[in-house]
């Protein structure tokens, strides 16, 4: 019997988990959905971008790679903003992109992707449009491979419509192990470098959740007693933030960051890009007599470092025999840090508010995904994480990734989420909500209606340029536009209103 590009296909995707499929279908990828496997779930996003961070959703809650299906360029150009948050997040994802006929491709013809490979570069850690129909199934496993392998991340395929009926060969299961660990001598150096400090810290970055190094991560920081952080604008968590050596979340401008670095004389980073700046300033990266030590699995990321010592390596292996190389310290811990006081239930609804009585509501095992950039700090100081995959957020700070990243989150083991929302950053994706309740995802949204763009304008105001044009939403129902998806909706402005909401 003979077997097509599209049946070596289904099998790969079989193969490697990747039967619940995102997308929004087009005229391109019909060929692809001939004979739709019963054991297979589309996705419907309705817009790529949604459909893209639906998927990378998915793919966090999984610990696989995603399916994601777009529509020729147009698609793949109103998924690049998810794209790269996918990247930058490092979410496996593999993404395929229908194009027109091998046959029409010199004519130039409707619905053409020219030059797809290039298209979605650099956000993408592999890119190809196979140079014949038999090789489709072979570049879609490679495909997979690069997406699941250490720094992992999005990769992309594109495929032209007729390709899906030729004949091509089943691909064959494969497994790699992509685990690697720093030499020895140098990890070596670094436990005598911390045993001899007085006053150590580590800085958590995404990879240590993405590579599921919570448990070492707090064993390293209990034994030599660090201080610990969270690095500027981590998509992710990475310690148990209710945790007695847990100091909080480093700001994203140099001279704030080096200012509280400042009492440490080691400082080992994990998983992080060091360091996310989000405002210019001429201060180094950390005050002198403060020495940095950088892990990650990423060799560009240690490349461009300006300052310290990198170690290339996979973080629970290099974890576990730092650990065991350093000695026990009984030098003092620093310091807890300060709780914020409850907020006031008098006079108008405040975000302070709304975050004190979600706290108190959620529950534990649930998983809590953030997209209020003029509440961050707010949240984090209010609605601790303890959990091992409990927080998600858009790290690289394209918006419109949280809503539907709930969606997906919550699609794949349909654990509880909570997703909290700006009203500008809801606007992007709101669209999601429709997806959310046709597949009645496990999902609750509160959106903290403040009438704009609120942290662009208070960027504004820091660096004196006021009024910030376009930055004033207003006049939407928010409880209205979510019913109309159908979504069970209630609106509070008074703090009489908010527990019962």
């Amino acid at each position: 019997m003979t077997t097509t590009v599209l049946d070596a296909t289904v099998r790969l995707l079989r193969d490697t988990g990747m039967t619940t499929v995102f997308g929004n279908p087009g005229s391109t990828e019909l060929r692809m959905f001939r004979d739709w496997p019963d054991d297979f779930t589309y996705v419907l996003g309705l817009q790529e971008s949604s459909a893209v961070a639906m998927a990378a959703g998915h793919a966090l809650g999984t610990g696989g790679a995603a399916f994601v299906s777009l529509h020729s360029a147009g698609g793949v150009g109103h998924a690049l903003g998810a794209v790269f948050n996918a990247y930058r997040d490092r979410v496996p994802l593999v993404i395929v992109a229908g194009q027109q006929a091998r046959s029409l491709l010199q004519l130039r013809p409707f619905l053409g992707a020219e030059e797809p490979d290039s298209f979605p570069r650099p956000y993408v850690k592999f890119a190809r449009q196979p140079e014949r129909a038999a090789d489709v199934p072979a570049v879609l496993a490679e495909a997979h491979r690069v997406a699941m392998t250490h720094p992992r991340g999005p990769v992309f395929v594109s495929v032209p419509e007729d390709d899906w009926d030729q004949e091509a060969e089943p691909v064959p299961p494969r497994s790699v192990h992509s685990e690697f660990t720093a030499s020895p001598d140098a990890l070596a150096a670094l436990a005598a470098r911390l045993d001899g400090c007085e006053r150590p810290a580590l800085v958590i970055g995404q990879g240590v959740d993405d590579e599921a190094a919570l448990p070492e991560a707090v064993a390293l920081a209990e034994r030599i007693r660090a201080g610990v952080w969270i690095s500027p604008l981590s998509g992710r968590s990475g310690f148990p933030e209710s945790h007695p050596l847990f100091q909080g979340f480093l700001p994203p401008v140099a001279r704030q960051l080096a200012a509280r670095l400042q009492p440490y004389d080691v400082v080992v980073a994990l998983g992080t890009p060091v360091f996310t700046y989000h405002v210019p300033d001429d201060s180094p990266p950390l005050a002198p007599g403060t020495e940095l030590f950088h892990l990650d699995c990423d060799p560009a990321q240690a490349a461009w470092l300006p300052t310290g010592t990198s170690l290339v390596t996979t973080l629970r292996p290099a974890l576990a025999q730092l650990t065991a190389l350093v000695g026990p310290s009984d030098r003092e811990p620093p310091p807890q840090r300060e709780q914020p006081a409850p907020a006031s239930r008098e006079g108008a609804l405040t975000p302070e508010l709304v975050l004190d009585e979600l706290h108190r509501r959620l529950p534990r095992d649930r998983v809590l995904v953030e997209e209020a950039p003029s509440h961050r700090n707010a949240l984090h100081a209010r609605v601790p994480v303890d959990l091992s995959g409990g927080f998600l957020t858009a790290g690289s700070g394209a918006l419109g990734w949280g809503l539907p990243l709930a969606v997906g989150r919550a699609l794949a083991d349909r654990r509880r989420v909570v997703c909290v929302l700006g009203d500008g950053s809801a606007l992007y994706s709101v669209q999601a909500l429709w997806t959310a309740a046709r597949h009645r995802a496990p999902v609750t949204f509160v959106i903290l209606d403040n009438g704009g763009y609120g942290a662009v304008s208070a960027l504004g105001r820091r660096i004196g340029i006021t009024p910030v044009p376009g930055t004033v939403i207003g006049g939407i129902d928010f409880a209205g536009l979510a019913a109309s998806f159908g979504c069970a909706a209630q609106y509070a402005d008074r703090a009489d209103d908010l527990p019962k909401a």
